[in-house]
């Protein structure tokens, strides 16, 4: 599956390098030297030279040399094809697609919605579950989240309470 797993930011010095805003967990896998990436309006680029400076990750590619050429991907988004199914490093790790579109239920066994969205928050992700009653926004942690099933497209769920009353 293609996935945007960053955006070409601005240019650094003054040999074709860029700033790369990270937008996957698998960095070091993604940019590494030789790996080829596809653009949104530019085609198909391969990275040269991959480093970090100052906790930004900077990017070079082949046939880009200097300031000014890079300069015209400005804002260029960059995917790559992931296997999405691919096992990730502990058991615990999903991917977004894997859990938008699965069934949430109920310790009880009740059904309680689907997961619409997944936001990638600095401190957490948080399950967007739409339910009946509407939207409900759960932290994804297993002490709230206790079973995620991908296989069979479903979660156990324990939304939060609000003064008493259940989400």
């Amino acid at each position: 599956m293609r996935l945007n797993v960053g955006r070409i930011g601005r240019a650094h010095g003054i040999l074709g390098e860029a700033t790369i805003e990270v937008r996957t967990d698998e960095a070091e896998d993604r940019f590494a030297v030789g790996s080829r990436l596809e653009t949104d309006s530019h085609g198909s680029l391969t990275v040269a030279s991959a480093r970090v400076h100052n906790g930004i990750l900077l990017l070079g590619f082949i046939g880009i040399g200097n300031r000014n050429e890079i300069e015209k991907y400005k804002d260029a988004l960059l995917y790559s094809d992931v296997d999405i199914d691919a096992p990730g490093f502990d058991e615990d790790d999903y991917h977004v697609l894997q859990l938008v579109g699965c069934k949430a239920y109920l310790v009880d066994g009740d059904l309680f919605g689907h997961v619409k969205e997944v936001l990638n928050l600095p401190g957490q992700d948080l399950l967007v579950i739409q339910t009946d009653a509407g939207e409900v926004m759960i932290p994804f942690v297993r002490a709230l989240v206790p079973i995620v099933d991908i296989k069979e497209r479903r979660m156990t769920v324990i939304p939060p309470e609000i003064d008493g009353v259940l989400e």
